[in-house]
C-alpha cells in the first residue's frame, strides 16, 4: 500500500521550498513568482523507522543495542533496509479562480484528484523578499480560498452527473440523492467529507472522487520565531468551527508548525548536525517525520515488519486489517492460499535476539485468519501451495 499527499497552496506559500527540503533533493523548481511550478513533481520518501535497523543487524547475526555503523564496522552482513514510502506530490500554487481555469487551475485540481491526502500549505512566514499573490500574509483567508476552488471543482463534478431514468436500481437511487444532498451542502459552503460522514454513503459516493472528500492535514509555513512560540492564537482561528458548533472543523491534532526554510536548512547537515540542530531548537524530530506520522495516523495506517535474509521491510496497512489481507500485501496470491501467521513483538523480537530464541523462549505466537496485525508486530506468514 503506497501512501500519496499531494502538497498545495497558494503561490510562494513555501510549498516547493518544503518539498524540497522533505525530499532533500532539489526537485522542485522554486522561484519567486507565481506559477514557477507548472507540472507536479513527485517524490517518494522512506519513511523513518528504527526498528527495521534493529531487526537487520539481529538478522545479520549482530548486537540488537549496536547502532547500525557499529553494526557495520564490524563487519556484519546485514539484509537489505527496505523501509515504508510515502509519495509527496508538490502541485503547483492554486490561486482564486483556479476551478474557472485561472492560472492553471484545472490541471492542478485534475492532479489532487490522484492523492490520497490532502497538505494544504498555509503561509505565517513574514518575507518582504517573497511576495504574497494575495498582498498580505493571512492564512485563515488562504485556506478559504484554497477550500473554495476545491468546494467549486467538486460542483462541477457533481453538474455533470446524469440524473437517472426509467427503471431505476436501489443503488442508483441513493447515489443520485447523494449528489443532490452534495450540491445542496456544498453550495452553502460545507465539505463532502463534512456532508457525508455514514461509511456505506462514502462508498456510494467514492467513484465521484470529489476532492473535499480527502481527508486533509494543514501545515502553517512559520518563521522560525513562530515555529518557537506555538501560533496558538492561529491555531484557535483554524479549529474554530465556520458553521456553527454542530459543525466538524479542524482538529489541532491535523495542524502542523513547520518552518519550511529550516527544514532547507536541515536537508543540507549530516544525520548527526541534524539531531543538534533540531536540539537547539527544541525539536525531537523534523518535520518530514512529523508530518508522516500525522498523515499514518489521519489516514489510519500501521505498519507491520518482516526480518529474514533477503531483508528486513515495513509494510504498510490500514488499521484493523486482517492477517491474510496483510499478507495480500507481499503477495496477492497470499490472502488467498493464507494458513497461519507466526507473529512475534518487536519488543520481543529484539530482546530475545530474533525468530529461533523467540520459538524457543515461547515469545512466539501463531494466528488464524480472523487476528487483526497490530503496528510494529514482526511477521512471518505461513503460505500453502
Amino acid at each position: 500500500m503506497n501512501l500519496s499527499v499531494g502538497i498545495v497552496g497558494l503561490p510562494n506559500a513555501g510549498k516547493s521550498t518544503l518539498f524540497n527540503a522533505l525530499l532533500k533533493k532539489q526537485v522542485a523548481f522554486v522561484a519567486n513568482f507565481p506559477f514557477a511550478t507548472i507540472e507536479p513533481n513527485v517524490g517518494v520518501v522512506p519513511v523513518p523507522d528504527e526498528r527495521l535497523e534493529k531487526i537487520a543487524i539481529i538478522i545479520g547475526g549482530g548486537n540488537p543495542h549496536a547502532s547500525l555503523r557499529e553494526a557495520q564496522d564490524g563487519g556484519i552482513k546485514l539484509p537489505p533496509i527496505v523501509p515504508a514510502t510515502v509519495k509527496f506530490v508538490d502541485i503547483a500554487g492554486l490561486v482564486a479562480g483556479a476551478a474557472q481555469g485561472e492560472g492553471l487551475g484545472n490541471k492542478f485540481l485534475a492532479h489532487i484528484r490522484e492523492v490520497d491526502l490532502i497538505c494544504y500549505v498555509l503561509r505565517q512566514f513574514q518575507d518582504s523578499d517573497v511576495v504574497h499573490v494575495s498582498g498580505d500574509i493571512n492564512p485563515i483567508k488562504d485556506l478559504e480560498i484554497l477550500d473554495t476552488e476545491l468546494m467549486l471543482a467538486d460542483l462541477q463534478t457533481l453538474e455533470k452527473q446524469i440524473e437517472p431514468r426509467g427503471k431505476i436500481e436501489k443503488e442508483a437511487l441513493k447515489k443520485w440523492e447523494l449528489i443532490k444532498l452534495l450540491k445542496q451542502q456544498l453550495e452553502r459552503g460545507k465539505k463532502a467529507r463534512e456532508i457525508l460522514v455514514d461509511e456505506t454513503d462514502k462508498i456510494c459516493a467514492a467513484d465521484l472522487h470529489l476532492l473535499t472528500m480527502k481527508p486533509a492535514l494543514y501545515v502553517v509555513n512559520v518563521g522560525e520565531d513562530q515555529l518557537q512560540n506555538s501560533t496558538n492564537q492561529l491555531i484557535f482561528k483554524l479549529t474554530k468551527p465556520q458553521f456553527g458548533e454542530t459543525d466538524q472543523h479542524i482538529k489541532e491534532s491535523d495542524i502542523l508548525l513547520v518552518s519550511a526554510k529550516i527544514e532547507s536548512e536541515l536537508a543540507e547537515l549530516t544525520e548527526t548536525e541534524q539531531l543538534e540542530y533540531l536540539k537547539s531548537l527544541g525539536l525531537e524530530k523534523t518535520g518530514l517525520d512529523r508530518l508522516i506520522q500525522k498523515a499514518y495516523a489521519r489516514l489510519g495506517l500501521v505498519s507491520f515488519l518482516t526480518g529474514g535474509e533477503l531483508e528486513a521491510r515495513a509494510w504498510t496497512i490500514t488499521n484493523g486489517t486482517k492477517a491474510p489481507q496483510a499478507a495480500s500485501v507481499i503477495h496477492t496470491d497470499f490472502e488467498k492460499k493464507f494458513i497461519k501467521a507466526e507473529i512475534v513483538t518487536y519488543a520481543d523480537f529484539v530482546a530475545v535476539g530474533g525468530w529461533n530464541k523467540a520459538r524457543n523462549l515461547g515469545k512466539l505466537r501463531l494466528e488464524g485468519k480472523e487476528y487483526v496485525i497490530r503496528d510494529g508486530e514482526v511477521v512471518e506468514f505461513k503460505i500453502g501451495s
